[in-house]
């Protein structure tokens, strides 16, 4: 049996439980929920496909060591007491992420100046050479936590954050995360049962990640690669298995659309969906919502509005008034969820909201609100909601979405506190198809990208010594991809 050891997959605030429930899909052990983060158990094989695979996770540490330290000088002797040549040679690069909550430990500059120093006088004193600090993309990357006196030094698998997926040709001004988007719509239940619709899209985010929820496709696909990589003991043979294996991927029938009043935006998403290749799944529009009817088929609305702090609007109270008259006279029988910072634009809604989730969008906390659209009274909706529900229970039928969700263990006791009540204040009140032959080949020895003619790096170069290799050719349904548009 592969060695078992400890990961922690970061993300936002929360989203750890949905991560959670991804780890479990992927097969994860020990899964446990902290502030942020998530940790879990698994072989090397489970450390690729939680980079490869997993959506709501920014990156992948695996811990080396766990110590106590009171000062700089106890770091840099606990730093300088561990193997270092089963991680790093004289001839590869490294930097250091440092994260400090700590009553000693007052900058994390200065932490990371100590973790540098004690790597450097190690290889110094055994072989008279020293490895060199390289801020953007090193060979390895390392992440020291400090939690009060708590220290915990890891090595990061993911490199540049996940987030990246590699799709994302333009972006609109405040773009929303990846990561985020993707959270946002797992939160929902949504897996592909419906149509989906994004009236205010901007760069096609929530579309895209959408339709690659739909499709269940992998969204480490569109990367040029992961710190591990570059790692010594890395398994290139079981890697590329992992990228190859479109088995999970499943048929799409319903549609996504994504509406913006704004040209720039529209052309922005254009790109961003056929570097994606998914532009046979999502329809793009030019058309503000003031427009926006009632669509014939069932539908789910997820959308992310303006919040008047990085992006103005004119009449932002007007902007949340005319999407609650739209909800309600062009959404009947239908949910919607909206993201937003301002307690004053939910009241512009004038919609009870049934489910309130708190959210991180950077730094803004906001909240996530799902409507349901009803037509009549609201009481005779959810009694008659109740009875189908009964209904469903009596026949044994499982309910398609808004299943319970899994408990988790607790964190213990340890570097990461547990996630507590309280970490959270919310605002006041106010299918799998079967894999077809030829679908995807496999990389082949100096082989070529005929997928499109996108600028993709070859994963060989990542690794020194190994022979260059074309990435994976997509064919099928997936639009060819495009080339990133050169900086001016």
């Amino acid at each position: 049996m592969s060695e078992q050891f400890e990961m922690i997959a970061k993300t936002f605030q929360g989203l750890e439980e949905i991560l959670a429930e991804e780890l479990t899909a992927l097969g994860a052990n020990d899964i446990q929920i902290g502030r942020r983060m998530v940790s879990f158990t698994g072989d090397k094989r489970m450390m690729y496909k939680a980079n490869f695979c997993l959506r709501t996770a920014i990156r992948i540490l695996k811990p080396i060591k766990n110590f106590t330290a009171k000062d700089a000088d106890e770091v840099y002797n606990q730093i300088q007491a561990i193997r270092w040549e089963d991680y790093l040679d004289v001839n590869k690069t490294f930097a250091i992420d440092a994260v400090v909550f700590s009553d000693e430990f007052r900058h994390s500059k200065f932490v990371s100046y100590k973790v540098k120093d004690a790597i450097v006088d190690y290889f110094r004193e055994k072989t008279g050479k020293r490895p060199s600090v390289r801020i953007n993309n090193p060979d390895v990357l390392l992440n020291i936590h400090i939690a009060q006196t708590t220290c915990t030094l890891s090595l990061d698998s993911s490199g540049e954050s996940l987030h990246r997926r590699g799709y994302r040709q333009e972006a609109v001004e405040a773009p929303l995360n990846e990561v985020l988007a993707a959270g946002m719509i797992l939160m929902t239940g949504w897996r592909g049962d419906c149509d989906l619709i994004d009236p205010m899209c901007g760069s096609g985010t929530i579309p895209v990640e959408a339709a690659l929820i739909a499709k269940n496709i992998a969204p480490g696909v569109f990367r040029k690669g992961f710190a591990f990589e570059k790692w010594v003991d890395f398994d290139a043979d079981m890697f590329d298995e992992i990228y190859n294996d479109d088995s999970q991927e499943r048929e799409f029938t319903h549609k996504i659309y994504g509406y913006d009043n704004n040209p720039k935006a529209n052309e922005i998403a254009t790109h961003n969906i056929k570097a994606a290749g998914v532009s046979k799944d999502i329809v793009l529009k030019l058309q503000p919502f003031q427009q926006f009817e009632q669509p014939k088929e069932k539908s789910i609305i997820i959308t992310n509005p303006p919040y008047g702090e990085r992006i103005s609007t004119n009449d932002l109270l007007g902007l949340y008034q005319m999407i609650g008259e739209r909800l309600k006279h062009a959404f009947v029988g239908n949910e919607a969820w909206v993201l937003s910072y301002r307690e004053e634009c939910f009241d512009q809604i004038g919609l009870k909201a049934s489910q309130k989730v708190p959210l991180f969008n950077g730094p803004l906390e906001c909240e996530f609100r799902k409507y349901e659209i009803f037509d009549g009274k609201y009481k005779e909706f959810k009694s008659q909601e109740g009875e189908e529900e009964d209904k469903k229970d009596s026949e044994g039928e499982q309910a398609p979405r808004f299943r319970e969700r899994k408990e988790f263990k607790p964190r213990r006791e340890g570097e990461f506190k547990p996630r507590r009540e309280g970490d959270f204040k919310p605002r006041r009140e106010g299918e799998s198809r079967p894999r077809r032959e030829g679908d995807f080949k496999p990389r082949r020895e100096g082989g070529d990208f005929k997928g499109g003619d996108r600028d993709r790096k070859p994963r060989g170069d990542f690794r020194e010594g190994r022979d260059s290799r074309a990435p994976r050719e997509f064919k099928g349904n997936r639009e060819p991809r495009i080339p990133k548009k050169e900086e001016e």
